[in-house]
């Protein structure tokens, strides 16, 4: 069974502490590109949506006309809000027939309309960001025990240690709380976004369930 002296021990501990700054930093870079990423991911769903949705209402009478590079959001809330328009109005009996026909431009199963993995990846970056500080703190605690370690029962040699330790170590601590505050940051930036995708995802299943119910009863009953 291997057995750490108090040198392989120290010289462990030192290392990791070394090691907890650019680790931390090298983390904190790769889940901002994820944060990038996951914009990326809205926008193409968004737009993808948006586009369908476009081709779906393009035979409508009456169409809500949005300045060109208007909000995708915005873009979408309008276009379902022009289908409910005809759904809820029996009358317009040529428009629910278009609706009718081009039920089949959308599909309830489109993969960017199932929100699971988008979801559960933007909550682990979310929740993820608490423990930036927690690593960081971390990091400091093992150079001060390093120079617990390092002092063979000396006090004034364990004092100096872990003063020449902790005046490196600290940065890690800073690394660790930048990179939250960074994080943070970016995090209430892109939340709206986010929120934003998910209702728009939960209004477009709501309201093709909803088309398709109702338009498929009314072409049965002109059958």
């Amino acid at each position: 069974m291997p057995y750490l002296t108090p040198e392989m021990t120290t010289d462990l501990l030192n290392h990791l502490s070394r090691m907890s700054m650019p680790v931390i930093a090298t983390i904190a870079v790769i889940h901002l590109f994820v944060f990038i990423w996951l914009v990326g991911w809205a926008r193409r769903d968004l737009r993808r949506m948006a586009s369908d949705f476009d081709q779906f209402t393009r035979e409508l009478k009456y169409r809500s006309i949005l300045e060109r590079g208007s909000n995708l959001s915005d873009q979408i809330d309008a276009f379902l809000a022009d289908v409910k328009d005809v759904l809820d109005d029996p009358s317009k009996s040529a428009e629910r027939q278009n609706l009718w026909l081009r039920m089949r431009i959308l599909d309830e199963e489109r993969r960017y309309l199932q929100s699971n993995a988008f979801e559960t990846l933007y909550t682990i970056c979310r929740t993820m960001i608490e423990a930036y500080p927690i690593a960081g703190v971390l990091g400091t605690v093992l150079a001060i025990g390093a120079g617990l370690q390092s002092g063979h029962g000396s006090a004034q040699q364990t004092v100096a240690d872990i003063v020449r330790n902790f005046g490196d170590a600290i940065w890690s601590t800073f690394v660790g709380l930048f990179s939250a505050m960074l994080l943070m940051f970016v995090n209430s930036v892109v939340e709206t976004k986010f929120r934003r995708l998910s209702e728009n995802r939960l209004h477009v299943r709501e309201t093709i369930a909803r088309a398709k119910r109702e338009l498929s009863i009314a072409a049965g009953d002109r059958g």
